[in-house]
Order: structure tokens, then C-alpha cells, then sequence
């Protein structure tokens, strides 16, 4: 009788593929089952395959090793079921805490609210998005200050951090995510280059904003940013309510 091959897919995101293999070396030297990184973007699964004469005997293999890793990295799973997506992942949350959501985007352009938009059942928790792509509309929708975008640029920490407050203002939301970056292929400089990408996420007051640098074309580094800021939303309201 031919083996029978069966396999899981854990899905991570805020930790790289490096400190993956680093945190799974002993598993993965000294395991009977085959482990496989895989990086999509700014996200990585780790594909488990094992197998036996029986389904439930392959499916048994892999489950202790399964259960091993998902001790291993704690919240850097956002879900080990083939359908459900990062930006279900977020929205489960939002929903589990009751919260209400905004998005404030410059170089994303809407793909962060169109992305949140693709899950069923969003409107529970979603009210209002803004695109704010010049720093007029960045003053004059959410309150940017013109001494902050005089002073830092619309591209820095300070920025997010003022797009973040104002769209939980404007929209009266529990939670926002603010999204301002270089996307190129135009408009870098050595201080800040083509791919720097500054995320903000309000939660009751509290804003916490990250730096990214992203590589790659136009198209690719506005899809890294999305990614990376459901990411951090999903990191955010965890260390806030869990």
C-alpha cells in the first residue's frame, strides 16, 4: 500500500524567516517529518508534511509537532487554517473585543481599507476610511498639524502618529491605522528612501508607530505595507486586550 502524505500550514507574521529557522533547528534536525519555510511577502508559513500508511496516523505525526511550534511562537501565528487569511485573522479580533475600526492611508492609496473590506462580515466593525495622499488633505481631514508636516515631513513617525489620533477622531472609532511611505519609483532621497514606510496604530489614546523599509517596485512595496500593517494592527490590539 502507497504512503498516504498529509500536511499543515502554520501562519506567522512579525517575525523573519531567519529567527524561524534559528527558533526550529533542533525540531527540524531531529524530527521524522519534513519542514518547510516559506516567505510570502512579509509573512511566512511553515508547512509541516508527514507520511504514513494511514491518514490518521500521518495527521498523528504531525500534531505533536505542530502543537510544539505553536508554543514556540505564541501570537506570531495569526492562523493555521488554509482559508482563513491574515486580514480574517484581524477582523476575528476586532470583532472578539468589540472594537470599531478606522483607516487613515497615503501611499496605500485604500488597499488597506479594500483589503479589511474583502472579509464577510466586516461591516460589524469597520466605519469609515480616509486617503489622504497630499499634505493638504492630510491637514485639512485629519488634523495633521502644518508645523509637523513643516517640521518632520510627511513621511515620518510624527505624521502616522497625528494620521492615526485624527482618524479615530473623525470617524469616532475604538481603534485606527494610519499608513504613510515612499512607494516610489519617484520621490526618495538618502535620508529617506524609496521604501520607507511609517505605520500608526491608535488604540483608546494610545498610538504606537513603527518604521519599515520595504524593496522591491511600486506595486510590491504598497503590498509589503498592507501586510506589515495588518501585522502590526493585529500585534497591537493582542499586547492591548489579551
Amino acid at each position: 500500500m502507497d504512503n498516504i502524505t498529509r500536511n499543515k500550514t502554520i501562519k506567522l507574521i512579525g517575525i523573519s524567516e531567519v529567527e524561524i529557522k534559528k527558533s526550529l533547528q533542533d525540531i527540524i534536525e531531529d524530527s521524522d517529518i519534513d519542514i518547510d519555510i516559506k516567505s510570502f511577502d512579509s509573512k511566512n508559513y511553515i508547512i509541516l508534511t508527514a507520511s504514513a500508511d494511514t491518514e490518521e496516523r500521518a495527521k498523528d505525526i504531525i500534531k505533536p509537532v505542530a502543537k510544539e511550534i505553536k508554543k514556540r511562537f505564541g501570537n506570531y501565528i495569526y492562523s493555521t487554517k488554509e482559508k482563513v487569511s491574515l486580514e480574517m485573522s484581524v477582523v476575528n479580533l476586532l470583532e472578539k473585543y468589540e472594537l470599531t475600526i478606522s483607516t487613515a492611508e497615503s501611499c496605500t492609496g485604500g488597499l488597506l481599507a479594500g483589503r479589511l473590506i474583502n472579509v464577510p462580515g466586516v461591516s460589524d466593525v469597520y466605519k469609515e476610511g480616509f486617503i489622504t495622499y497630499t499634505n493638504k488633505a492630510k491637514r485639512k481631514t485629519l488634523g495633521v498639524s502644518k508645523a509637523t508636516l513643516k517640521k518632520y515631513g510627511a513621511v515620518s513617525t510624527q505624521t502616522a502618529k497625528e494620521m492615526a489620533f485624527g482618524a479615530v477622531l473623525e470617524a469616532d472609532t475604538d481603534v485606527s491605522i494610519s499608513v504613510t511611505g515612499i512607494a516610489g519609483p519617484d520621490g526618495g532621497t538618502d535620508e529617506k528612501p524609496v521604501g520607507l514606510v511609517y505605520i500608526g496604530v491608535c488604540i483608546r489614546d494610545s498610538v504606537v508607530v513603527e518604521e519599515f523599509r520595504f524593496t522591491g517596485d511600486r506595486a510590491n512595496i504598497r503590498e509589503q505595507t498592507v501586510i506589515s500593517a495588518l501585522g502590526l494592527l493585529r500585534k497591537c490590539i493582542l499586547d492591548h486586550f489579551s
